[in-house]
């Protein structure tokens, strides 16, 4: 079953390639448990099928690199971006879309964490395997409270979309 807006947001590790050493975060790929990172805390998501992939890289998270201003204006402590890469790949392509400290390039390895949402897509046809489904949420102390996800395309998943139900 799908995720949808009033539910909690399922258990689950991410993944995250951390630049900078810090008290608790070694340098180099770090897991973190989501329920923990979303506690207290109003966070935009967005899940793409795979980094460095063309719609992803030219339009999903430039959007959101683009809006973040706006969306912390309107209250969103941080912004996600999770796709089903590794945590190495993840930080390479934040790095590439000038995304570090911006937005948090979060790994779903295995896609764990899509199918737990219920937003897993078989992009074996292309070579992909299990990828996560284009989407975005709003997430507030782990409860969704927006939740966008497309139907072959790109248009209600985009920061643009998201940021105008805020």
């Amino acid at each position: 079953m799908n995720i949808q807006i009033g539910d909690h947001l399922p258990e689950g590790t991410l993944a995250e390639f951390v630049e900078t050493e810090t008290e608790g975060c070694t340098l180099g790929p770090n897991t973190f448990q989501v329920a923990d990172l979303v506690k207290g805390k109003k966070i935009a998501i967005f899940g793409l099928p795979g980094a460095f992939t063309p719609t992803c890289s030219a339009k999903h998270v430039p959007g959101f690199v683009e809006n973040a201003e706006a969306f912390k204006a309107k209250g969103v402590d941080e912004i996600w971006c999770i796709s089903v890469n590794d945590a190495f790949v993840m930080g390479a392509w934040g790095r590439e879309q000038k995304a570090t400290g911006i937005v948090r390039m979060m790994a779903d390895g295995n896609a764990a964490f899509a199918k737990a949402l219920g937003l897993d897509a078989d992009f074996s046809k292309h070579g992909m395997g299990t990828r996560s489904q284009r989407y975005s949420m709003l997430v507030e102390d782990g409860v969704v409270k927006q939740l966008n996800v497309e139907q072959g395309g790109f248009e209600v998943s985009k920061a643009e979309a998201l940021l105008a139900q805020l």
